[in-house]
């Protein structure tokens, strides 16, 4: 498992989970894909955390959620990617070429019960980590920064050329994505850590967020 700074691993489940320590506990970031709930489940016995953050609900990110609230863990989320995570609404805007595969994905997709969900706004704290808003690919997308790392979700993916945004089609709202983007690249960061791909820098980001 890949180490980033002494504080953060990761480990792709399809999607990056983020396994964080601070002083004031462990926060585990994103649940990966249903098909790697098994290697979800050892990451939650090896890791242990205190809470489980989801930056969004599209299944990819959250896929293992039902682990960590069978295991008793606050799910941590936006009040508006609740409806999706307990099956209030069926939705992924990304497959746009069969509209009815938007709502059938994530209705085969195990939910969470409202009750294991726990509501986190922008600017709180959450052992350490203050929250961010991040909307564009989904409304209610977060992510987390401390000391200068900030974990972005699909607000950026990495990639081998650099940094690049979710195509248009994959975002709720594309103009508010590039948005989001932008002020990123204006955040004084030292890292940035992506749902998909490997880590970035502010360098990265800025020239990806020039082109928007």
């Amino acid at each position: 498992m890949p180490v980033l700074t002494p504080n953060v691993r990761v480990h792709s489940l399809y999607a990056n989970v983020y396994l964080l320590s601070s002083p004031a506990g462990r926060l585990l970031v994103d649940t990966g894909a249903w098909p790697y709930a098994a290697r979800f489940n050892r990451l939650l016995r090896d890791f242990g955390p205190d809470a489980v953050l989801l930056t969004h609900a599209h299944v990819d990110h959250s896929g293992g959620a039902w682990r960590a609230a069978r295991r008793g863990l606050p799910l941590l989320a936006h009040p508006l990617e609740h409806p999706q995570l307990t099956g209030e609404i069926h939705s992924l805007p990304y497959l746009a070429g069969g509209p009815g595969l938007g709502q059938l994905v994530p209705r085969v997709h195990p939910k969470v019960t409202a009750d294991a969900l726990h509501a986190v706004h922008p600017g709180e704290t959450v052992l350490g980590w203050e929250v961010v808003a991040l909307p564009g690919h989904t409304h209610g997308q977060i992510g987390v920064m401390m000391d200068g790392v900030l974990v972005a979700a699909d607000a950026v993916i990495g990639a081998a050329d650099g940094a690049h945004l979710p195509r248009a089609t994959y975002n709720a709202d594309h103009s508010q994505a590039q948005h989001t983007l932008r002020r990123i690249a204006e955040m004084d960061l030292r890292a940035v850590l992506p749902g998909h791909g490997g880590p970035l820098s502010p360098e990265q980001v800025r020239r990806r967020a020039g082109r928007t």
